[in-house]
């Protein structure tokens, strides 16, 4: 965030266990911001969990599948990720719906008898979801959302989510390695009437004699934390407090994606990757260049990095050959701005070769 410094973490809890009163009472503290932040309701459970958004979506698909049929929704690299797990580890042989990158599925024909598992926000292709509207009031299968680039910079209707995840290192800047799992009662329920046919590691197992262990809810996280990234993930969250909450966060998002959104408008070899604009991202905008390969993008990745002007900025591997221009809520829109005369010059520089 603005402002951030690694002076500024308060370094109490160093050293000391994650057990202890002092080190339950700050993980808490994190459950409780990030609850407050995003309008999480009482009936929902908010667990720090170990590996990042990977695990807790993980957690959640080797705890929570094989009850009933499933859909898998993809339309970029990570729907696909899951898609794998289902298929060749759990083996589960599930419904697939695909799109190709810049497109979305047809969120009507999803069959809501079965538990559906679906990317919030493609980070990779930068194609969202529009809203929660698709998702029915009366579904028999659990929704199984991947927020992690999602929350923090979009609304998210929780009464239609059963299960939750993201990461700290997205919108919010933070420290890798730890998860957020959201459950709702359904998700609840589902945990304590079922137990899958597979084995399940000690780090995804969430309940104990068929009653939830809500322990993991509250501060007492399966595994060791980091209580150093904890305090960068509470610094961020204090931040996001200090400026408005969650309706700030989102508004800083949208006017960056804004901005970005007249750098493309105001150059014919610029497009974004997301053709219709009610699927696509505030936060991992990504853009096409006219006739541009993998290694004309390299190109232009680097000079910028060369001049500290944007770094990390070429798409995604298994994306087509573009840009990816992060527009999350700690970013400045000044910053954006700023970027469109640097494009100008790489994309110069690189033509030249």
């Amino acid at each position: 965030p603005p402002g951030w410094s690694p002076d500024k973490l308060d370094t109490c809890v160093m050293g000391r266990s994650h057990r202890s009163k002092l080190g339950k009472n700050r993980l808490q503290h994190a459950i409780d911001l990030t609850r407050e932040i995003l309008g999480v309701p009482d009936t929902h459970r908010i667990g720090i969990v170990p590996a990042s958004d990977t695990g807790a979506v993980e957690m959640a698909m080797w705890s929570l599948l094989g009850a009933r049929p499933v859909s898998l929704l993809a339309w970029e690299s990570f729907g696909e990720g899951w898609v794998t797990d289902a298929v060749k580890q759990l083996k589960i042989e599930p419904t697939v719906m695909k799109a190709p990158y810049g497109e979305i599925v047809d969120l009507t024909t999803v069959d809501q008898s079965h538990d559906v598992i679906f990317t919030w926000n493609g980070t990779t292709s930068g194609v969202r979801v529009p809203n929660g509207e698709w998702i029915r009031d009366d579904r028999e299968g659990l929704s199984f959302a991947d927020a992690t680039s999602a929350v923090f910079a979009m609304d998210m209707p929780w009464d239609k989510l059963d299960v939750t995840t993201f990461s700290w290192q997205k919108v919010m800047g933070g420290e890798g390695g730890h998860g957020i799992l959201i459950l709702g009662p359904r998700a609840v329920e589902r945990l304590e009437s079922y137990t899958p046919a597979w084995p399940l590691p000690k780090i995804f197992r969430m309940t104990k004699g068929g009653k939830l262990i809500e322990g993991i809810f509250k501060g007492e996280s399966i595994n060791t934390p980091s209580m150093l990234a904890v305090e960068d993930y509470i610094f961020a969250l204090e931040w996001a407090k200090s400026i408005g909450g969650l309706n700030a966060l989102i508004g800083r998002s949208t006017a960056n994606a804004t901005a970005l959104g007249r750098i493309v408008e105001e150059r014919d070899w610029l497009g974004h990757l997301a053709a219709d604009p009610a699927t696509r991202s505030n936060t991992s905008v990504c853009l096409t260049v006219e006739g541009a390969d993998e290694g004309f993008i390299k190109k232009m990745a680097s000079l910028l990095e060369a001049e500290d002007a944007a770094y990390d900025v070429a798409g995604y591997r298994d994306a087509p050959p573009g840009l990816r221009i992060w527009c999350g809520a700690t970013v400045d829109t000044a910053d954006v701005e700023a970027l469109g005369p640097w494009l100008d010059w790489a994309y110069v520089q690189a033509k030249a070769g």
